[in-house]
Protein backbone atom coordinates (compact mmCIF):
# COMPACT_ATOMS: atom_id res chain seq x y z
CA UNK A 1 0.00 0.00 0.00
CA UNK A 2 1.38 3.30 -0.91
CA UNK A 3 2.19 5.76 1.77
CA UNK A 4 -0.12 8.42 0.59
CA UNK A 5 -2.78 5.65 0.29
CA UNK A 6 -2.12 4.87 3.68
CA UNK A 7 -2.06 7.84 5.23
CA UNK A 8 -5.93 8.89 3.92
CA UNK A 9 -7.21 5.87 5.79
CA UNK A 10 -5.16 6.91 9.12
CA UNK A 11 -6.97 10.55 8.82
CA UNK A 12 -10.57 9.26 7.69
CA UNK A 13 -10.18 6.93 10.65
CA UNK A 14 -8.88 9.55 12.95
CA UNK A 15 -12.23 11.58 11.81
CA UNK A 16 -14.33 9.28 13.28
CA UNK A 17 -12.98 9.68 16.58
CA UNK A 18 -14.23 11.80 19.23
CA UNK A 19 -12.38 15.19 19.69
CA UNK A 20 -10.34 15.18 22.20
CA UNK A 21 -9.82 17.78 24.67
CA UNK A 22 -5.46 18.47 24.51
CA UNK A 23 -4.04 17.94 28.22
CA UNK A 24 -1.54 19.78 29.64
CA UNK A 25 2.02 17.93 28.98
CA UNK A 26 2.56 15.80 32.28
CA UNK A 27 4.75 17.53 35.26
CA UNK A 28 6.49 14.81 36.27
CA UNK A 29 9.13 14.73 38.96
CA UNK A 30 12.71 15.15 37.47
CA UNK A 31 15.38 12.70 38.40
CA UNK A 32 17.98 14.58 40.83
CA UNK A 33 20.81 15.02 38.45
CA UNK A 34 23.57 16.13 41.05
CA UNK A 35 24.83 15.52 44.71
CA UNK A 36 27.84 16.72 46.35
CA UNK A 37 29.09 18.45 43.47
CA UNK A 38 29.38 15.07 42.06
CA UNK A 39 29.04 14.18 37.94
CA UNK A 40 26.40 12.26 37.95
CA UNK A 41 26.73 10.15 34.09
CA UNK A 42 23.88 9.74 31.82
CA UNK A 43 23.56 5.95 32.05
CA UNK A 44 23.72 6.32 36.11
CA UNK A 45 20.28 7.81 36.32
CA UNK A 46 18.81 4.65 34.35
CA UNK A 47 18.07 2.92 37.91
CA UNK A 48 15.49 5.79 38.32
CA UNK A 49 13.22 4.89 35.28
CA UNK A 50 14.37 0.41 35.18
CA UNK A 51 11.12 -0.94 33.83
CA UNK A 52 10.12 2.32 30.88
CA UNK A 53 11.06 1.59 27.80
CA UNK A 54 13.79 3.68 26.74
CA UNK A 55 14.32 3.17 22.91
CA UNK A 56 13.22 1.45 20.09
CA UNK A 57 14.52 0.81 16.63
CA UNK A 58 13.72 -1.37 13.78
CA UNK A 59 14.59 -4.61 15.83
CA UNK A 60 12.49 -4.17 18.78
CA UNK A 61 12.30 -2.37 22.16
CA UNK A 62 14.78 -1.60 25.22
CA UNK A 63 13.88 -0.38 28.95
CA UNK A 64 16.30 1.69 30.74
CA UNK A 65 17.01 -1.77 32.50
CA UNK A 66 18.00 -3.58 29.76
CA UNK A 67 20.38 -1.01 28.11
CA UNK A 68 22.50 -0.70 31.17
CA UNK A 69 22.60 -4.61 31.77
CA UNK A 70 23.77 -4.97 28.55
CA UNK A 71 25.96 -2.32 28.36
CA UNK A 72 27.65 -3.57 32.02
CA UNK A 73 28.16 -7.20 30.96
CA UNK A 74 29.98 -5.58 27.33
CA UNK A 75 31.94 -3.50 29.82
CA UNK A 76 33.65 -6.15 31.57
CA UNK A 77 34.81 -6.69 28.45
CA UNK A 78 36.14 -3.53 27.43
CA UNK A 79 37.50 -3.55 31.04
CA UNK A 80 39.57 -6.99 30.25
CA UNK A 81 40.66 -6.00 26.85
CA UNK A 82 42.39 -2.89 28.26
CA UNK A 83 43.78 -5.07 30.93
CA UNK A 84 41.78 -3.02 33.77
CA UNK A 85 43.34 0.58 32.67
CA UNK A 86 41.39 3.50 32.37
CA UNK A 87 41.23 6.88 30.27
CA UNK A 88 42.13 4.69 27.25
CA UNK A 89 40.27 6.08 23.71
CA UNK A 90 37.96 3.27 22.80
CA UNK A 91 36.80 4.04 19.09
CA UNK A 92 33.33 2.52 17.76
CA UNK A 93 31.24 2.57 14.46
CA UNK A 94 27.85 1.47 15.00
CA UNK A 95 24.78 1.77 13.64
CA UNK A 96 21.69 4.18 14.51
CA UNK A 97 20.15 2.12 17.01
CA UNK A 98 20.63 0.33 20.31
CA UNK A 99 23.70 -1.14 20.05
CA UNK A 100 25.29 2.57 19.88
CA UNK A 101 23.87 3.27 23.27
CA UNK A 102 24.70 -0.11 25.03
CA UNK A 103 28.26 0.54 23.40
CA UNK A 104 28.74 4.27 24.90
CA UNK A 105 27.56 3.19 28.04
CA UNK A 106 29.57 0.57 28.13
CA UNK A 107 32.27 2.33 27.17
CA UNK A 108 31.83 4.99 29.86
CA UNK A 109 31.13 2.23 32.69
CA UNK A 110 34.46 0.89 31.73
CA UNK A 111 36.05 4.20 32.34
CA UNK A 112 36.95 4.85 29.14
CA UNK A 113 37.37 7.69 26.33
CA UNK A 114 34.33 7.02 23.63
CA UNK A 115 35.29 8.17 19.79
CA UNK A 116 32.03 7.75 18.00
CA UNK A 117 32.66 6.83 14.06
CA UNK A 118 30.80 7.76 11.18
CA UNK A 119 29.96 5.02 8.33
CA UNK A 120 29.93 8.16 5.91
CA UNK A 121 33.85 8.51 7.23
CA UNK A 122 36.66 6.45 4.46
CA UNK A 123 39.38 4.57 5.23
CA UNK A 124 42.01 7.22 5.45
CA UNK A 125 39.83 9.16 7.60
CA UNK A 126 39.11 6.29 9.71
CA UNK A 127 42.97 5.29 10.25
CA UNK A 128 43.76 9.00 10.94
CA UNK A 129 41.43 9.27 13.99
CA UNK A 130 42.48 5.95 15.28
CA UNK A 131 46.31 7.29 14.98
CA UNK A 132 45.47 10.48 16.18
CA UNK A 133 43.70 9.22 19.34
CA UNK A 134 46.45 6.22 19.47
CA UNK A 135 43.43 4.54 19.79
CA UNK A 136 43.61 1.15 22.26
CA UNK A 137 40.12 -0.53 21.23
CA UNK A 138 37.99 -0.46 18.05
CA UNK A 139 34.53 -1.53 18.54
CA UNK A 140 32.05 -2.68 15.97
CA UNK A 141 28.74 -4.70 14.51
CA UNK A 142 29.36 -7.28 11.97
CA UNK A 143 27.75 -4.80 9.43
CA UNK A 144 31.55 -3.01 9.76
CA UNK A 145 33.70 -5.82 10.51
CA UNK A 146 35.71 -5.68 6.68
CA UNK A 147 36.10 -1.59 7.11
CA UNK A 148 37.29 -2.02 10.80
CA UNK A 149 39.86 -5.02 10.12
CA UNK A 150 41.21 -2.96 7.81
CA UNK A 151 41.92 0.06 9.93
CA UNK A 152 42.82 -2.49 12.98
CA UNK A 153 45.34 -3.98 10.32
CA UNK A 154 46.47 -0.90 9.37
CA UNK A 155 47.17 0.54 13.10
CA UNK A 156 47.73 -2.59 14.81
CA UNK A 157 44.83 -1.74 17.13
CA UNK A 158 42.72 -4.06 18.89
CA UNK A 159 39.39 -4.76 17.44
CA UNK A 160 36.13 -6.17 19.11
CA UNK A 161 33.13 -7.14 17.04
CA UNK A 162 29.97 -7.30 19.29
CA UNK A 163 27.97 -10.44 19.73
CA UNK A 164 24.74 -10.68 18.08
CA UNK A 165 23.52 -11.37 21.40
CA UNK A 166 24.26 -8.08 23.09
CA UNK A 167 20.50 -6.66 23.07
CA UNK A 168 18.16 -7.56 25.72
CA UNK A 169 14.68 -7.09 24.22
CA UNK A 170 11.94 -5.83 26.27
CA UNK A 171 10.18 -9.18 25.18
CA UNK A 172 12.89 -11.25 27.54
CA UNK A 173 12.93 -11.00 31.31
CA UNK A 174 15.41 -8.56 32.32
CA UNK A 175 16.24 -8.82 36.20
CA UNK A 176 16.23 -5.35 37.71
CA UNK A 177 17.91 -6.00 41.34
CA UNK A 178 19.38 -3.26 42.60
CA UNK A 179 23.24 -4.67 42.10
CA UNK A 180 22.31 -4.92 38.03
CA UNK A 181 21.67 -1.10 37.99
CA UNK A 182 24.80 -0.22 40.18
CA UNK A 183 27.44 1.52 38.01
CA UNK A 184 30.74 0.14 37.92
CA UNK A 185 32.74 3.50 39.12
CA UNK A 186 32.34 5.74 41.47
CA UNK A 187 30.71 9.02 41.12
CA UNK A 188 33.68 10.85 41.89
CA UNK A 189 35.67 8.90 38.89
CA UNK A 190 33.24 11.18 36.34
CA UNK A 191 33.98 14.39 37.72
CA UNK A 192 37.37 14.35 37.24
CA UNK A 193 37.54 12.34 33.52
CA UNK A 194 37.02 12.76 30.62
CA UNK A 195 34.00 11.58 28.19
CA UNK A 196 34.26 11.85 24.88
CA UNK A 197 36.32 12.87 21.56
CA UNK A 198 34.29 14.05 18.77
CA UNK A 199 36.28 15.49 15.58
CA UNK A 200 35.58 19.23 14.24
CA UNK A 201 37.54 20.27 10.96
CA UNK A 202 39.38 23.44 11.72
CA UNK A 203 40.14 26.77 8.88
CA UNK A 204 43.53 25.07 8.63
CA UNK A 205 45.65 21.50 9.10
CA UNK A 206 44.05 18.27 10.09
CA UNK A 207 40.72 17.99 11.80
CA UNK A 208 41.04 18.25 15.79
CA UNK A 209 39.62 16.07 18.84
CA UNK A 210 37.73 18.23 20.76
CA UNK A 211 37.90 16.14 24.74
CA UNK A 212 34.85 16.63 26.26
CA UNK A 213 34.40 15.60 30.02
CA UNK A 214 31.45 14.05 31.86
CA UNK A 215 31.26 17.08 32.79
CA UNK A 216 30.76 19.11 30.00
CA UNK A 217 27.75 16.68 28.60
CA UNK A 218 26.02 16.81 31.91
CA UNK A 219 26.18 20.41 31.80
CA UNK A 220 25.32 20.37 28.31
CA UNK A 221 22.01 18.33 28.85
CA UNK A 222 20.98 19.95 31.89
CA UNK A 223 20.75 23.58 30.13
CA UNK A 224 18.76 21.78 27.25
CA UNK A 225 16.53 20.05 29.31
CA UNK A 226 15.74 23.36 31.11
CA UNK A 227 15.30 25.59 28.29
CA UNK A 228 13.41 23.30 26.21
CA UNK A 229 11.09 22.13 29.19
CA UNK A 230 11.87 18.31 28.31
CA UNK A 231 9.75 16.22 30.42
CA UNK A 232 9.77 12.46 31.19
CA UNK A 233 6.48 11.57 29.19
CA UNK A 234 8.47 12.72 25.88
CA UNK A 235 9.10 10.65 22.84
CA UNK A 236 11.54 11.80 20.60
CA UNK A 237 12.08 11.14 16.63
CA UNK A 238 15.79 10.67 16.30
CA UNK A 239 17.10 10.47 12.68
CA UNK A 240 20.39 12.71 12.75
CA UNK A 241 23.62 11.31 12.87
CA UNK A 242 25.58 10.43 15.70
CA UNK A 243 29.09 11.52 15.60
CA UNK A 244 28.00 15.22 16.03
CA UNK A 245 26.67 17.16 18.79
CA UNK A 246 23.55 17.41 17.49
CA UNK A 247 22.71 13.93 17.42
CA UNK A 248 24.32 12.99 20.45
CA UNK A 249 23.22 15.29 23.14
CA UNK A 250 20.70 17.24 22.04
CA UNK A 251 18.71 13.99 20.04
CA UNK A 252 20.30 11.23 22.29
CA UNK A 253 21.78 12.04 25.86
CA UNK A 254 18.98 14.49 26.87
CA UNK A 255 15.86 12.01 26.76
CA UNK A 256 18.13 9.37 27.84
CA UNK A 257 19.09 11.05 31.15
CA UNK A 258 15.70 12.26 31.73
CA UNK A 259 13.97 8.49 31.20
CA UNK A 260 12.14 9.84 27.81
CA UNK A 261 11.88 7.80 25.06
CA UNK A 262 13.98 7.44 21.65
CA UNK A 263 12.05 6.22 18.21
CA UNK A 264 15.63 5.89 16.27
CA UNK A 265 15.34 5.27 12.72
CA UNK A 266 18.71 3.85 10.72
CA UNK A 267 18.45 7.10 8.79
CA UNK A 268 16.51 10.15 7.31
CA UNK A 269 14.19 8.55 4.60
CA UNK A 270 11.29 11.14 4.01
CA UNK A 271 7.93 8.67 4.31
CA UNK A 272 9.44 6.79 6.70
CA UNK A 273 9.91 10.59 8.73
CA UNK A 274 6.50 11.64 8.03
CA UNK A 275 4.69 8.09 8.83
CA UNK A 276 6.35 8.53 12.52
CA UNK A 277 5.28 12.34 12.85
CA UNK A 278 1.55 11.45 12.19
CA UNK A 279 1.37 8.29 13.91
CA UNK A 280 0.78 5.69 10.86
CA UNK A 281 1.65 2.38 11.69
CA UNK A 282 2.55 2.99 15.61
CA UNK A 283 3.13 0.19 18.06
CA UNK A 284 0.23 -0.11 20.81
CA UNK A 285 2.62 0.85 23.21
CA UNK A 286 3.66 3.86 21.45
CA UNK A 287 2.99 7.35 22.37
CA UNK A 288 2.57 9.84 20.25
CA UNK A 289 6.25 11.96 19.26
CA UNK A 290 6.45 15.19 20.94
CA UNK A 291 9.75 16.05 20.02
CA UNK A 292 12.00 16.60 16.40
CA UNK A 293 14.91 17.84 15.67
CA UNK A 294 16.76 18.08 12.32
CA UNK A 295 18.81 19.92 10.24
CA UNK A 296 17.32 22.42 7.32
CA UNK A 297 18.35 20.29 4.82
CA UNK A 298 15.90 17.59 6.31
CA UNK A 299 13.35 20.09 6.16
CA UNK A 300 13.68 20.89 2.68
CA UNK A 301 13.36 16.94 2.01
CA UNK A 302 10.44 17.10 4.21
CA UNK A 303 8.94 19.50 2.36
CA UNK A 304 9.33 17.94 -0.69
CA UNK A 305 7.45 15.00 0.18
CA UNK A 306 4.88 16.77 1.94
CA UNK A 307 4.46 18.77 -2.04
CA UNK A 308 4.37 15.20 -3.36
CA UNK A 309 2.27 13.02 -1.39
CA UNK A 310 -0.01 15.70 0.05
CA UNK A 311 -0.31 19.00 -1.00
CA UNK A 312 -3.05 18.49 -3.56
CA UNK A 313 -5.12 16.92 -0.66
CA UNK A 314 -7.07 20.06 1.43
CA UNK A 315 -8.13 17.33 3.84
CA UNK A 316 -5.28 15.89 4.37
CA UNK A 317 -3.53 19.33 4.27
CA UNK A 318 -5.67 20.01 7.15
CA UNK A 319 -5.06 17.37 8.91
CA UNK A 320 -1.12 17.54 9.11
CA UNK A 321 -1.37 20.72 10.36
CA UNK A 322 -3.76 19.88 13.16
CA UNK A 323 -2.12 16.66 13.83
CA UNK A 324 1.54 18.55 14.13
CA UNK A 325 0.53 21.37 15.74
CA UNK A 326 -1.57 19.57 18.20
CA UNK A 327 0.35 16.43 19.27
CA UNK A 328 4.12 17.94 19.25
CA UNK A 329 4.93 20.33 21.00
CA UNK A 330 8.82 21.21 19.68
CA UNK A 331 10.41 21.32 16.87
CA UNK A 332 14.18 22.18 16.36
CA UNK A 333 16.03 23.42 13.65
CA UNK A 334 19.93 23.89 13.86
CA UNK A 335 23.68 22.88 12.68
CA UNK A 336 23.25 25.42 9.83
CA UNK A 337 21.41 28.49 8.99
CA UNK A 338 17.80 27.96 8.51
CA UNK A 339 16.46 29.49 4.89
CA UNK A 340 13.55 31.65 5.28
CA UNK A 341 11.19 30.10 2.83
CA UNK A 342 11.95 26.67 4.25
CA UNK A 343 10.84 28.33 7.62
CA UNK A 344 7.71 29.98 6.66
CA UNK A 345 6.76 26.66 4.75
CA UNK A 346 7.17 24.56 7.35
CA UNK A 347 5.17 27.47 9.73
CA UNK A 348 2.87 26.94 6.85
CA UNK A 349 2.10 22.76 7.04
CA UNK A 350 2.42 22.00 10.79
CA UNK A 351 2.14 25.21 12.42
CA UNK A 352 5.29 25.22 14.29
CA UNK A 353 8.16 27.94 14.18
CA UNK A 354 10.93 25.49 14.35
CA UNK A 355 13.07 26.77 17.59
CA UNK A 356 16.62 27.84 16.20
CA UNK A 357 19.73 27.51 17.82
CA UNK A 358 23.22 27.87 17.78
CA UNK A 359 26.06 25.84 19.12
CA UNK A 360 29.47 24.00 18.42
CA UNK A 361 31.08 20.69 19.25
CA UNK A 362 33.60 22.78 21.31
CA UNK A 363 31.12 24.40 23.34
CA UNK A 364 27.38 22.00 22.88
CA UNK A 365 24.37 24.71 22.59
CA UNK A 366 25.11 28.33 23.26
CA UNK A 367 22.09 30.56 21.91
CA UNK A 368 18.49 29.41 22.16
CA UNK A 369 15.45 31.12 21.30
CA UNK A 370 13.29 30.63 24.02
CA UNK A 371 10.57 27.97 24.28
CA UNK A 372 7.45 30.36 25.03
CA UNK A 373 8.37 32.53 22.90
CA UNK A 374 7.70 34.20 19.01
CA UNK A 375 10.14 33.01 17.28
CA UNK A 376 11.56 34.78 13.87
CA UNK A 377 14.08 33.44 11.17
CA UNK A 378 17.09 34.14 11.21
CA UNK A 379 17.33 34.69 15.39
CA UNK A 380 18.93 32.61 17.42
CA UNK A 381 17.61 34.45 20.86
CA UNK A 382 19.59 34.09 24.10
CA UNK A 383 22.26 32.63 25.98
CA UNK A 384 20.92 29.26 27.65
CA UNK A 385 21.05 28.57 31.26
CA UNK A 386 24.73 29.01 32.97
CA UNK A 387 26.17 30.13 29.55
CA UNK A 388 27.79 33.80 29.17
CA UNK A 389 28.53 35.18 25.33
CA UNK A 390 29.99 38.55 24.49
CA UNK A 391 30.86 39.63 20.92
CA UNK A 392 34.46 41.54 20.38
CA UNK A 393 35.11 44.45 17.68
CA UNK A 394 37.76 46.89 17.17
CA UNK A 395 35.82 49.70 15.48
CA UNK A 396 37.16 52.05 13.31
CA UNK A 397 37.25 54.94 16.25
CA UNK A 398 39.00 52.41 18.40
CA UNK A 399 42.80 51.79 19.01
CA UNK A 400 42.06 47.81 19.99
CA UNK A 401 39.38 45.40 20.67
CA UNK A 402 36.81 46.02 22.50
CA UNK A 403 33.19 44.34 23.90
CA UNK A 404 29.98 45.43 22.28
CA UNK A 405 27.65 43.35 24.36
CA UNK A 406 28.44 40.69 27.02
CA UNK A 407 25.04 38.56 28.27
CA UNK A 408 24.95 35.94 30.64
CA UNK A 409 22.14 33.76 31.33
CA UNK A 410 22.37 33.43 35.38
CA UNK A 411 19.29 30.80 36.33
CA UNK A 412 17.12 31.85 33.68
CA UNK A 413 17.81 35.65 34.19
CA UNK A 414 19.59 37.18 31.19
CA UNK A 415 21.00 39.86 31.64
CA UNK A 416 22.59 42.26 28.74
CA UNK A 417 25.00 45.23 28.70
CA UNK A 418 25.44 46.82 25.43
CA UNK A 419 27.81 49.16 24.31
CA UNK A 420 25.23 51.35 21.75
CA UNK A 421 27.70 53.77 20.55
CA UNK A 422 28.72 51.52 18.48
CA UNK A 423 25.88 50.27 17.28
CA UNK A 424 24.86 50.15 13.55
CA UNK A 425 21.71 50.06 12.45
CA UNK A 426 20.41 49.47 15.69
CA UNK A 427 22.52 45.93 16.07
CA UNK A 428 26.28 45.55 17.71
CA UNK A 429 28.42 43.15 15.23
CA UNK A 430 31.59 40.89 16.30
CA UNK A 431 33.30 37.78 17.12
CA UNK A 432 31.32 35.54 19.53
CA UNK A 433 33.00 34.11 22.46
CA UNK A 434 31.71 31.83 25.02
CA UNK A 435 31.97 30.85 28.40
CA UNK A 436 30.42 27.65 30.46
CA UNK A 437 30.96 24.63 32.53
CA UNK A 438 30.10 23.20 28.77
CA UNK A 439 33.20 24.17 26.72
CA UNK A 440 35.16 21.49 26.05
CA UNK A 441 38.59 20.57 27.83
CA UNK A 442 41.26 20.87 24.91
CA UNK A 443 42.29 19.74 21.55
CA UNK A 444 43.09 16.12 21.82
CA UNK A 445 47.00 16.32 21.99
CA UNK A 446 47.23 19.76 20.41
CA UNK A 447 48.20 22.26 23.63
CA UNK A 448 48.96 25.08 21.24
CA UNK A 449 46.11 24.73 19.13
CA UNK A 450 43.66 24.75 22.30
CA UNK A 451 45.94 27.74 23.78
CA UNK A 452 45.17 29.92 20.74
CA UNK A 453 41.46 29.29 20.78
CA UNK A 454 41.26 30.65 24.89
CA UNK A 455 41.45 34.22 25.51
CA UNK A 456 43.54 35.26 28.39
CA UNK A 457 40.43 35.36 30.54
CA UNK A 458 39.15 31.95 29.82
CA UNK A 459 36.55 32.67 26.71
CA UNK A 460 36.20 30.57 24.33
CA UNK A 461 37.00 32.18 20.30
CA UNK A 462 34.01 30.61 18.36
CA UNK A 463 35.30 32.01 14.69
CA UNK A 464 31.53 32.79 13.92
CA UNK A 465 30.88 36.42 13.29
CA UNK A 466 27.50 37.36 15.58
CA UNK A 467 25.42 40.49 15.49
CA UNK A 468 22.46 41.67 19.00
CA UNK A 469 19.79 43.59 18.07
CA UNK A 470 18.73 46.57 19.81
CA UNK A 471 15.45 46.40 19.08
CA UNK A 472 14.77 42.81 19.34
CA UNK A 473 17.03 41.52 22.22
CA UNK A 474 18.40 38.69 20.38
CA UNK A 475 21.49 37.16 18.81
CA UNK A 476 22.21 36.45 15.36
CA UNK A 477 24.75 34.46 13.77
CA UNK A 478 26.47 36.35 10.60
CA UNK A 479 28.62 33.90 9.38
CA UNK A 480 32.36 32.41 9.83
CA UNK A 481 34.83 35.03 10.33
CA UNK A 482 37.17 32.48 8.51
CA UNK A 483 35.52 31.69 4.85
CA UNK A 484 37.37 27.71 5.61
CA UNK A 485 34.18 26.56 6.93
CA UNK A 486 31.63 25.16 4.97
CA UNK A 487 28.63 24.57 6.36
CA UNK A 488 26.19 22.01 4.01
CA UNK A 489 23.52 19.75 5.11
CA UNK A 490 24.48 20.20 8.80
CA UNK A 491 27.90 19.03 8.51
CA UNK A 492 30.99 21.50 9.18
CA UNK A 493 33.05 21.07 6.03
CA UNK A 494 36.76 22.16 6.07
CA UNK A 495 37.47 23.66 2.41
CA UNK A 496 41.29 23.21 3.04
CA UNK A 497 40.83 19.67 3.46
CA UNK A 498 38.71 18.95 0.43
CA UNK A 499 41.51 21.60 -1.71
CA UNK A 500 44.50 19.35 0.03
CA UNK A 501 42.51 15.78 -1.70
CA UNK A 502 41.66 17.06 -4.55
CA UNK A 503 45.24 18.59 -5.46
CA UNK A 504 46.33 14.97 -5.08
CA UNK A 505 43.62 14.88 -8.58
CA UNK A 506 46.37 14.18 -11.49
CA UNK A 507 44.83 16.43 -13.49
CA UNK A 508 44.26 18.85 -11.58
CA UNK A 509 46.87 21.76 -11.33
CA UNK A 510 45.24 24.45 -8.44
CA UNK A 511 42.25 24.43 -6.84
CA UNK A 512 40.31 26.65 -4.08
CA UNK A 513 37.64 25.43 -2.48
CA UNK A 514 34.48 27.67 -1.38
CA UNK A 515 30.81 27.50 -0.31
CA UNK A 516 27.77 28.40 -2.19
CA UNK A 517 24.92 29.91 -0.80
CA UNK A 518 22.02 27.17 -1.28
CA UNK A 519 18.23 27.07 0.19
CA UNK A 520 17.81 23.39 0.14
CA UNK A 521 21.43 22.74 2.01
CA UNK A 522 22.63 25.83 3.33
CA UNK A 523 26.09 25.57 1.14
CA UNK A 524 27.22 23.63 -1.47
CA UNK A 525 30.60 22.82 -2.06
CA UNK A 526 32.25 24.12 -5.06
CA UNK A 527 35.41 23.71 -6.40
CA UNK A 528 37.30 26.13 -9.02
CA UNK A 529 40.31 24.48 -10.60
CA UNK A 530 42.82 25.03 -12.80
CA UNK A 531 43.66 21.85 -14.75
CA UNK A 532 46.53 20.50 -16.33
CA UNK A 533 47.42 21.14 -20.16
CA UNK A 534 45.02 19.03 -22.24
CA UNK A 535 43.29 17.55 -19.52
CA UNK A 536 39.82 17.78 -18.38
CA UNK A 537 37.69 16.80 -15.62
CA UNK A 538 33.64 16.65 -15.13
CA UNK A 539 32.15 17.33 -11.68
CA UNK A 540 30.97 13.84 -11.99
CA UNK A 541 34.30 12.10 -12.54
CA UNK A 542 35.32 14.40 -9.36
CA UNK A 543 32.91 13.09 -7.54
CA UNK A 544 33.46 9.61 -8.51
CA UNK A 545 37.36 10.28 -7.88
CA UNK A 546 37.32 11.36 -4.96
CA UNK A 547 34.39 9.01 -3.21
CA UNK A 548 36.75 7.00 -1.26
CA UNK A 549 38.84 10.00 0.36
CA UNK A 550 36.34 12.63 1.82
CA UNK A 551 33.05 11.97 3.20
CA UNK A 552 30.23 12.13 0.65
CA UNK A 553 28.87 15.59 1.83
CA UNK A 554 32.00 16.39 1.61
CA UNK A 555 32.93 16.13 -2.23
CA UNK A 556 32.16 18.81 -4.53
CA UNK A 557 28.96 19.33 -6.18
CA UNK A 558 29.84 22.65 -8.62
CA UNK A 559 33.09 22.49 -10.72
CA UNK A 560 34.11 25.74 -12.28
CA UNK A 561 37.52 25.58 -14.33
CA UNK A 562 39.06 28.90 -14.68
CA UNK A 563 42.47 30.26 -16.28
CA UNK A 564 44.03 32.09 -13.48
CA UNK A 565 43.17 31.98 -9.62
CA UNK A 566 44.46 35.38 -8.22
CA UNK A 567 46.75 35.70 -5.17
CA UNK A 568 48.50 38.27 -3.29
CA UNK A 569 52.33 38.70 -2.69
CA UNK A 570 51.92 36.25 0.06
CA UNK A 571 50.47 33.69 -2.08
CA UNK A 572 47.03 33.95 -0.50
CA UNK A 573 43.73 33.55 -2.53
CA UNK A 574 40.73 36.14 -1.03
CA UNK A 575 38.08 33.72 -1.71
CA UNK A 576 35.02 35.86 -1.17
CA UNK A 577 36.51 37.99 -4.17
CA UNK A 578 37.00 34.70 -5.70
CA UNK A 579 33.65 33.39 -5.16
CA UNK A 580 32.38 36.93 -6.52
CA UNK A 581 34.30 36.86 -10.01
CA UNK A 582 33.54 33.59 -10.25
CA UNK A 583 30.13 32.80 -9.41
CA UNK A 584 28.43 36.45 -9.48
CA UNK A 585 27.56 35.76 -5.81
Amino acid sequence: MSMSLLLTRHWQFCRRLPTLTIQTRLQQTKPKLAVSGDVIPIFSNAHLFPEKVALRDTIGSYTYASLFISAKELSKTITQKLDAKTNQRVMFLCSNNAEYVITLWAIWMSGQIAVPLSPLHPKNILLYYTNDTNASLLITTEKYVDLMQRVAKNTNTNLHVLDDKLRLNTTEKVATIKSDLEAPLSLSFYSNNNAMILYTSGTTGNPKGVVLTHKNLVFQVNTLLEAWKWVPNDVILHTLPLHHVHGIVNALLCPLYLGAKIIMLPKFEANSVWSHLLGVNAQPSDRRITVYMAVPTIYAKLIEEYDRVFGSDSQMVEYIRNTLKNKIRLMVSGSAPLPFPIYDKWLEISGHRLLERYGMTEIGMCLSNLYDSNREPGYLGLPLPGVSVKLIDKPESATQEITVVESVNNNGEVTCETNDKFASNNELNGELLVKSEGVFKEYYNRPEATKKEFTNDGWFKTGDMCAYSLDKGKFKILGRKSSDIIKSGGYKISAISVETVLLGHPDIKECVVVGLEDQKWGQRVAAIVILREGKSVTVDSLKKWAADKLPKYSLPTVLEIVEEIPKNAMGKVNKRQLTDSVFGK
